[in-house]
């Protein structure tokens, strides 16, 4: 220990030497631009192919997927007359709003249903309310939410930038004033239709476990990971674990 603290001492010794001098500061200098540029050409690599993979990955899945797209809108209106879509504003990269697309799984009047169930309930938590055997879900909803196909339509979210295919949770407004220092970490990246909280149980998990399972992956991206999460992400969806 005390070898390792006289070498620290040396080093140390050394750096500032050769900041006393004119062209020790020029290559110190040098030095230190090299490596932000070297860290900035890392990083904006990696944004981009995340770019990349968003805009292929979504492209792909409209078109794929646009026979289920088709049948699950007629589904929807079959059923209950209203729109298809369910819109709704979201908070996103660096805190910046914007409006997720979802198919409508819940009645159309389901705002009327929710203050009824607020006042026979005494719900406390109207943030984001979602309970099992909740009324205000329709047949098709049900089935739609529980294989995640409500959630098909966020491809055009992600094809347009507003999110990502892997990434955090995307969240309301009213979660976002709630939140500390350490939670608002999630919105250091784009909210993601898939991450470690989809493969990992979605509503089953509690908000704590939520956050620090986003701010892992943050810490951790990159490109493999994406992939690997995305693979693991279709057994989850077909067992529906998690999902009400």
């Amino acid at each position: 220990m005390e070898t390792q603290s006289n070498e620290s001492n040396t080093e140390l010794a050394d750096y500032w030497a050769r900041a006393a001098t004119p062209s020790g500061r020029a290559s110190l200098t040098l030095r230190s631009r090299f490596k932000r540029s070297t860290w900035n050409a890392v990083t904006g690599t990696t944004i981009g192919l995340k770019r990349l993979f968003d805009i292929f990955g979504s492209t792909c899945a409209l078109i794929v997927l646009s026979p289920i797209l088709a049948i699950t809108a007629a589904c929807i209106k079959f059923e209950d007359p209203g729109p298809v879509f369910f819109t709704q504003k979201r908070v996103g990269l660096k805190g910046n709003s914007f409006l997720i697309w979802k198919f409508r799984s819940m009645v159309s009047d389901a705002e009327k249903v929710a203050q009824h169930m607020i006042e026979l309930q005494q719900i406390q938590d109207t943030v984001e309310m979602k309970l099992a055997g909740d009324p205000r879900v329709t047949r098709v909803g049900n089935f739609i939410r529980k294989y995640s196909i409500d959630e098909l339509p966020q491809f055009w979210n992600v094809f347009i930038g507003d999110m990502s295919i892997v990434g955090p949770r995307p969240v309301v407004t009213a979660e976002v004033v709630g939140y500390t220092v350490e939670e608002r970490q999630r919105l250091l990246a784009k909210p993601g239709l898939t991450c470690f909280w989809q493969i990992g149980g979605r509503t089953d998990l509690n908000f704590e476990n939520q956050v620090r399972l986003d701010v892992e992956y943050i810490r951790s991206n990159n490109i493999w990971l994406d992939i690997k999460l995305l693979l693991l992400t279709v057994p989850a969806v077909l067992l529906g674990k998690g999902a009400y």
